[in-house]
């Protein structure tokens, strides 16, 4: 297996996580078939810019219900592996839909969040910051008086647009982009890997199943969990060093 040595042949390696990352760890995501969370509630209705205008109960119930479930949780041996190959100098950054702030409780320092965090607020008002505690402990109001909501992105609102150059900018630099536990349905954060490619760089997609994308890959791994799999991948280079 060529590709297994790719990683210690990268000058510049780049990792790309998504929803697969997470549910490893036992969050729930939103689009599988089964338990994502759009099964249960309509993400326009509820996780969007007119629903924090509007239907601000209901925002903020979801959203603390989605604050303790990242708070019961943390991030799996993968994440730990993640960060483990940042300090050797295997990875120079990661570009994340994900917004649990897992990469950065593992250790990993040089992380893009696309979709915002969920381990802060803000106020829509003032914009003063604060700790996701606040919803824990159902302390919902600034002191300006105006709404906290989660430091994430809704539906209606565009990708922060430093995070979004920065990625950009990682993407043209990669010689081996790694994609980890995304479908890439969700643009534009998608265009990323085919960015990656087209400027050069070997691209790997691991995801439990198959995506739209898989014939831009040079290697595609499926049916198999990131941790196990980076894990191994892990072993086999202490062996090769």
């Amino acid at each position: 297996m060529q590709w297994k040595h790719w990683l210690l042949d990268s000058n510049y390696t780049v990792v790309f996580t998504g929803a697969g990352m997470s549910t490893e760890s036992g969050l729930p995501d939103f689009r599988s078939k089964k338990t994502g969370l759009w099964k249960k509630k309509a993400p326009g209705k509820i996780a969007s810019i007119d629903a924090l205008n509007h239907n601000v109960e209901e925002f903020i119930e979801f959203y603390r219900e989605r604050v303790l479930g990242v708070k019961e949780f943390g991030p799996h041996k993968g994440h730990h592996i993640l960060a483990e190959w940042e300090k050797k100098g295997l990875v120079q950054s990661i570009i994340t839909q994900n917004v649990d702030g897992f990469h950065q409780q593992a250790g990993s320092e040089q992380v893009i969040e696309l979709h915002g965090t969920l381990q802060k607020l803000h106020c829509e008002s003032c914009g003063k910051e604060y700790d996701s505690e606040q919803y824990v402990h159902k302390d919902y109001y600034c002191t300006c008086e105006g709404i906290l909501r989660p430091s994430v992105v809704l539906f209606g609102e565009p990708l922060p647009q430093d995070a979004f150059q920065r990625a950009l900018e990682e993407s043209q630099k990669a010689e081996l982009f790694i994609v980890l536990g995304s479908s890439l349905s969700v643009t534009p954060a998608n265009q990323f890997p085919l960015i990656a490619k087209e400027s050069g760089a070997k691209l790997m997609i691991v995801n439990m199943e198959s995506t739209s994308f898989d014939m831009y890959a040079d290697v595609v791994i499926n049916k198999e969990k990131i941790g196990d799999f980076l894990n191994e991948w892990n072993r086999g280079i202490q062996t090769t060093h």
